[in-house]
């Protein structure tokens, strides 16, 4: 057991070690491209801020930054949600391995009993007893009560042999489970590091990128540049959408839908946002991490980065409606994927070059967007 354990701890050592071995030659490789690009920013002697080329190569930059982030996040949320199974079932295990050993004592006192009525009884010469007996009805009599105390004697022995046999079992299933556990405890150490050290990249890639686009006239083009990406995925989303008649939309769910998360609203639906550019949704405050569920059963119909709105997920809930579900840290669900009402799609985040954690979150019908407070309570 002991070799197993050493052979098994060595394979997790080999499997951490390459897999952090790849993160950091990613990792590495993206901060000396922002190296590079901050060098060839501060050689410059015009004025770089409104350098569209310099702003796509930082959104790039942007983009794998938080796709890094939302791999790492994702893993450690699995890993997290692995760890607390664990828990329950070793807390399970426990339960039913004290409520065994309960029973075997409570077996191994009535089988005690059995063998010292049987050791007493022992004392006498039953067959003399039995030929001395003048009457038939008392020899039957003293047969059947013998009979009956090896039977029960029998059945003591077996239900305390079973007894000990299940609780070996949940025994040794609990060392499996305390030994995974010990494993995913060191996973979630190391798939923490690797987050805290993508987020840091990204946080020096944003800082810079805001440098570049730090102008009035340039974030408003910025704006522009997303909300039209966006509306080339709103296209794109609505020939995907299905016609299914199992999906009702939300139209029926009128003020009945629990918000995907949490939290204050930090930007309301059509307040200004810069120059005639207004928000066609709602940002969300809330922590970074945090989990965004699904107001309504659908279907993923979109799931990946775009300018602006870092990872965003769109769903499909039939009848015209759709959702989004912007600046997250880590997409939970695939394109395909079906979702139930409440179910875990995503992590809070603050993708797409937000400085606050948040969520970005829009209901559209037939294309146009709505104000989510008509739906959601």
């Amino acid at each position: 057991m002991i070799i197993n354990a050493i052979v098994k701890a060595s394979i997790i050592a080999g499997f951490l070690l390459s897999t952090c071995q790849s993160f950091a030659a990613d990792l590495d490789k993206r901060q000396s491209e922002l190296k590079a690009i901050q060098q060839q920013i501060a050689s410059e002697q015009q004025d770089l801020r409104s350098n569209s080329q310099q702003r796509d190569k930082l959104l790039q930059l942007l983009k794998r930054d938080e796709q890094a982030i939302a791999s790492a996040a994702k893993q450690l949320n699995q890993t997290e949600n692995n760890l607390d199974s664990a828990k329950s079932r070793i807390k399970e295990l426990t339960k039913q391995q004290d409520s065994l050993v309960s029973q075997q004592q409570a077996q191994q006192q009535v089988l005690a009993k059995q063998l010292k009525s049987a050791f007493l009884a022992g004392n006498h010469d039953y067959s003399k007893m039995l030929l001395n007996q003048q009457d038939p009805a008392t020899v039957e009599r003293l047969l059947t009560y013998y009979g009956y105390l090896n039977k029960a004697r029998i059945s003591a022995i077996e239900s305390l042999k079973k007894t000990r046999s299940e609780l070996q079992q949940v025994q040794q299933q609990a060392q499996v489970e305390t030994e995974r556990l010990n494993s995913l405890a060191i996973d979630q150490r190391s798939q923490s590091q690797q987050l805290a050290a993508e987020q840091q990249q990204r946080q020096n890639t944003v800082a810079q990128l805001q440098k570049v686009i730090d102008q009035k006239a340039l974030g408003l083009e910025q704006l522009q540049i997303e909300e039209a990406s966006l509306k080339r995925v709103i296209e794109q989303a609505m020939k995907a959408m299905s016609e299914s008649p199992s999906m009702e939309g939300l139209a029926k769910s009128s003020s009945r839908l629990d918000w995907p998360t949490k939290g204050s609203i930090r930007h309301a639906y059509g307040s200004a946002r810069s120059g005639n550019v207004r928000w066609k949704g709602v940002v969300i405050d809330a922590r970074e991490g945090q989990a965004i569920n699904a107001p309504a059963a659908g279907k993923v119909i979109y799931a990946d980065w775009l300018k602006g709105f870092g990872l965003l997920m769109v769903i499909d809930h039939g009848q015209g409606f759709m959702s989004l579900y912007g600046y997250s840290q880590a997409l939970l669900k695939e394109v395909g994927d079906s979702v139930n009402a409440g179910e875990e799609i995503a992590l809070v985040g603050r993708s797409g070059g937000q400085t606050q954690s948040g969520l970005y979150f829009e209901i559209r019908h037939k294309g146009e967007a709505e104000n989510p407070a008509k739906y959601c309570q």
